[in-house]
């Protein structure tokens, strides 16, 4: 067993014995998502790939968030809010909005990059470098702008 997914398992337990059920219940989820994984992969995952599976979940929680306040249901978005929350423990700090600009900024500068063709370049190194703490969404985002402005 890996050291995040003991982590987990270990987390999952303390919460069954103080009576946490949100936090149970998140890693029961949380560790089902890794068990389909490996089922689906037939092979044993390792901390990246547990990562990657968090990652979705983590995704997962934010879509279900904005459809839920989309709907006006937000008691179910106060829910999953909660569960995002508890799945982001695990994941490594996020790049944040300013670092990506700087380094997007970087990479256009070096480069001498410019309109909307070079946008496929920068994202392509830009989530070499920032993968697994960059949302891709938010690091496009940043790119269009920069470029097309």
């Amino acid at each position: 067993m890996t050291k995040l997914k003991k982590r987990i398992t270990n987390d999952m337990q303390a919460a069954m014995r103080s009576g946490d059920h949100l936090r149970r219940d998140t890693m029961r989820l949380v560790l089902a998502a890794v068990k389909q994984e490996e089922v689906d992969q037939q092979i044993t995952l390792d901390d990246q790939q547990i990562l990657a599976v968090l990652q979705k979940e983590a995704k997962r929680r934010q879509e279900a968030i904005a459809d839920f306040v989309r709907a006006g249901r937000s008691a179910d978005a106060d829910g999953e809010r909660a569960e995002s929350l508890i799945i982001r423990e695990y994941l490594p700090a996020q790049a944040t909005e300013r670092e990506i600009t700087a380094r997007a900024t970087a990479i256009i500068n070096e480069q001498a990059l410019h309109g909307p063709r070079a946008i496929g370049t920068v994202m392509k190194q830009l989530m070499g470098e920032f993968a697994g703490t960059a949302d891709g969404s938010m690091v496009n985002q940043i790119v269009r702008k920069l470029l097309t402005a």
